[in-house]
């Protein structure tokens, strides 16, 4: 039963210029995107071994990547969350397009 708690820390939410931009024209929030990223809704757009790395790196601190499309023009968006430092703070989460990479 999903009670709609955080899974792990996003640090300091940023966006990048292109990614705001196209939400606006989309008439979607970066709220919606990051929502599903902390519940662990990885997106439609990864691959098996993607979601299997982000599951690992709820344990082991790694990296952490969403992918998801918008409602209306199904561009592909992105979220990553840096990975955790030694103590286990992860610093940024980060939404952009991927070619913003």
């Amino acid at each position: 039963m999903n009670n709609g708690r955080p899974k792990f820390s996003l640090g300091q939410v940023l966006a990048t210029p292109g990614a705001l931009e196209l939400l606006k024209k989309n008439g979607q929030s970066p709220a919606e995107f990051l929502y599903r990223h902390v519940q662990c809704d990885w997106g439609e757009e990864l691959c098996e071994e993607d979601r299997q790395l982000n599951d690992q790196a709820l344990i082991d601190g790694s990296r952490i990547l969403s992918a998801y499309r918008t409602s209306k023009d199904r561009t592909k968006i992105w979220i990553i969350t840096e990975a955790a430092d030694e103590n286990g703070h992860r610093a940024a989460t980060t939404i952009l397009l991927p070619e913003e990479y």
